[in-house]
């Protein structure tokens, strides 16, 4: 089921394989001001999860995040034909028939400004990935540039943490740091992170850190 971990701030986590590995994924759905929901990272949609969201209100938007967690957007653009799908611009060219009604950038939309800011992370053109921050709980949302996975009955998802030096601890991975095209970039939008007063950080993959976000967002990209 979803839980809070912040007032306005629910997320679901579900199983979820990556390149054979079972990383887990999740879901944070934000309640904005008017009540309306803003669904980060959408996971499988099925009626369960269905009933447990449209308890918390209304969907007003989808967000896919970057250019990988797009798998069950469909589903749920299908499913609430009135929510804006919010996603990177190049996840047009790789999900064409995906209805894409507003871009990611810097700037955060009309709709959730001033409530949930966001960081474009450029120079990492296959990831394109948008860093976001709920403001009234100072909770940073993370999809795939750092993992925070403390355990795990998976010797080889241990074995690549460790090698990557993310095992017990926010931190990027080997595949982030490999997807790296233009440092400068990154290191500039990162900066912009760094810069939030964040005491909470959610990632897609791992545990939730509860306390000393900023820190642990500075210490967790200090390889990128």
């Amino acid at each position: 089921m979803l839980r809070s971990v912040a007032d306005d701030v629910h997320v679901l986590t579900v199983p979820f394989r990556m390149g054979g590995l079972e990383v887990g994924g999740r879901m944070t759905v934000v309640r904005l001001p008017d009540g309306g929901l803003w669904v980060h990272s959408p996971v499988r949609f099925t009626p369960e999860v269905r009933a447990w969201v449209d308890a918390l209100g209304p969907v007003r938007f989808l967000v896919a995040p970057n250019l990988m967690h797009h798998l069950a957007v469909p589903d749920w653009a299908a499913a609430y034909p009135d929510a804006k799908v919010a996603a990177p611009a190049r996840l047009k060219r790789k999900r064409p028939e995906l209805r894409i009604d507003l871009e990611l950038g810097d700037a955060a939309d009309a709709g959730w400004a001033g409530v949930i800011d966001q960081v474009f992370v450029r120079g990492m053109p296959k990831l394109d990935e948008v860093l976001f921050f709920h403001r009234p709980s100072r909770t940073v949302l993370v999809t795939d540039l750092a993992f925070n996975v403390q355990r795990t009955d998976s010797w080889l998802l241990r074995a690549y943490l460790k090698l990557s030096g993310a095992w017990q601890r926010l931190a990027s991975t080997l595949t982030a740091r490999v997807l790296i095209k233009d440092k400068a970039a990154v290191h500039a939008a990162l900066e912009k992170v760094r810069a939030w007063d964040a005491e909470r950080v959610v990632v897609c993959h791992g545990d939730v850190v509860e306390h000393d976000g900023r820190k642990a967002l500075a210490d967790g990209f200090a390889r990128l």
